[in-house]
């Protein structure tokens, strides 16, 4: 067994601290015995760190499954920096020969990063099984396996048959929004039912909560403006649409004074989102106007402020968005600016994110007729989602939901009695999963219209007790903004022009 003292030297001479914070030493104690592990831990607390160390003492491969390619090459690049070589992404940003390369020297990696969907592309799992032995399989924020698994990334409801592929290693699942239903599921999906469970408080004491309740979008704009006119930090401000990130980048521009706004969404060209990225976390920007594009493996610690000028769907996104406020201790805000309405576009999105009874019928009579004329189902699924008329979204759902009840195997349509059957069966589970999303956008409506203390109401279904603030509570308690002061320590960079920052990024990422 790897004693307190070893571990404390292996976190000072490869990445730099003293001590552990609370809840690492004991999961990474628990892995090194070959316990399967959950894990929940606050926002900026240093998950990483509970499967980085152990890739130094396990024997083989560690394989890490995370949601966006932005993130592990992130966490790729800063390990990198602190002399961790042995450490590579697989992922769409690989040429090729880069991947074939990869794939060679597979062996000489003690941590490999990837995406579930990569776990389910046949040549990268052969290659793991024919030339590793898989030590630890970690599928970092885990809770995407219950809030995005059952509807548009599947390939995380596949981690189970994986794990018997690459014969059962060790299994740590890493969250830091996961109320009891949702660490249950993930318990479930891994079929892990002995998992040892670390279950730290969520709240962070150091954000201030505050909701404001206004007419519409000009009257938020308004506000930001004044709020950004007296506490210039380092802010981000969430939108629900890709036109009013933009829209309100322009009109803060206009409206404050010495600070540098910029927008960032999923429409954007994958330069310009790395460039915006990049000169925000280098203090060469103030203020991101953003979707929920933006935000999931900033790691930058000095975020002061985060505003929702449209809520999300759902608390445990809420609360991961405004975990990037404050990661260095220091007193930030999460300010929510709510109109009468708001909740109609979360609600719509619910609505018609699944496939509807009819869709499931269509695309059900599709398969029959296809498998009557002896044919496949089409290669490109776009030409299955244009015939069909459903989204991307809903085709990766129904493709699942037809695999899981028999009715196709690969390209392959399979008929059998139990069609009608499935066709209940799936109708149901939309209607499960549609129920539970609108109970989910029901209770942060309710959070935004409470009277009672913010902090103990929007923590309430995750834990039963609440750390003392460090700072100001809530707007119900003890804050105002006029109270709210602030220092000019972070100072913005000079701001380059954009062929010399993606000259600076570029050379920053180093080589392989």
């Amino acid at each position: 067994m790897m004693n307190d003292e070893t571990l404390d030297k292996l976190l000072y001479n490869y990445f730099g601290y003293e001590q552990f914070r609370e809840g690492q030493r004991e999961i990474i104690e628990d892995l090194l015995k070959g316990n399967d592990v959950l894990g929940i831990l606050p926002t900026g607390t240093g998950k990483s760190m509970c499967y980085q160390l152990p890739s130094l003492l396990l024997d083989g491969t560690v394989i890490v499954v995370s949601p966006l390619i932005s993130l592990m090459v992130d966490q790729v690049k800063q390990l990198k920096q602190q002399g961790m070589k042995r450490v590579v992404a697989v992922n769409s940003f690989l040429n090729p020969q880069q991947k074939q390369q990869v794939y060679t020297h597979i062996d000489q990696y003690k941590l490999v990063y990837c995406s579930p969907e990569m776990l389910q592309n046949d040549q990268f799992l052969q290659v793991l099984k024919e030339k590793v032995s898989v030590s630890l399989l970690v599928v970092d924020e885990a809770h995407c396996i219950s809030q995005w698994g059952h509807e548009f990334r599947t390939d995380y409801l596949k981690l189970d048959e994986t794990l018997k592929e690459l014969k059962e290693p060790t299994v740590l699942a890493l969250s830091a929004t996961a109320p009891v239903h949702v660490q249950d599921d993930i318990v479930k999906q891994m079929d892990r039912p002995d998992m040892r469970k670390h279950i730290y408080p969520m709240d962070r004491e150091n954000i201030a909560f505050t909701v404001e309740h206004v007419a519409g979008m000009e009257e938020k704009i308004q506000r930001l403006a004044a709020i950004l006119n007296t506490h210039s930090v380092p802010t981000m401000i969430y939108f629900s649409s890709r036109q009013w990130t933009e829209k309100a980048a322009y009109e803060l521009n206009q409206r404050v004074e010495g600070v540098k706004v910029a927008y960032y969404h999923g429409g954007m060209d994958q330069m310009d989102r790395l460039l915006i990225q990049q000169q925000f976390m280098n203090n060469q920007l103030d203020v991101i106007c953003c979707t929920s594009a933006f935000g999931m493996g900033v790691n930058k610690g000095n975020i002061r402020l985060v505003v929702h000028a449209h809520i999300p769907s759902q608390v445990e996104s809420f609360l991961q968005e405004i975990g990037r406020a404050g990661r260095d201790g220091f007193q930030s805000v999460s300010l929510t600016l709510y109109s009468p309405g708001d909740g109609e576009i979360p609600k719509r999105f619910i609505e018609t994110e699944l496939p509807t009874e009819e869709m499931v019928s269509n695309a059900m009579r599709y398969l029959q007729s296809l498998s009557n004329k002896g044919m496949y189902i089409p290669a490109q699924t776009e030409d299955i989602e244009e015939t069909l008329q459903l989204s991307e979204v809903q085709w990766r759902f129904l493709s699942y939901q037809f695999e899981k009840h028999g009715l196709i195997k690969g390209r392959n349509i399979l008929i059998h009695q139990g069609w009608k059957e499935a066709y209940y069966s799936i109708l149901s589970f939309i209607q499960e999963r549609t129920k539970i999303k609108q109970n989910k956008l029901a209770e942060l409506l309710h959070w935004v219209h409470s009277e009672k203390c913010l902090r103990s109401t929007l923590y309430s279904s995750f834990q039963a007790s609440l750390k003392k603030p460090t700072g100001f509570c809530c707007d119900r308690c003890d804050f105002r903004f006029d109270l709210w002061t602030t220092s000019n320590t972070d100072k913005r960079s000079e701001l380059l022009n954009w062929e010399e920052e993606l000259q600076k990024i570029f050379l920053q990422g180093g080589s392989e």
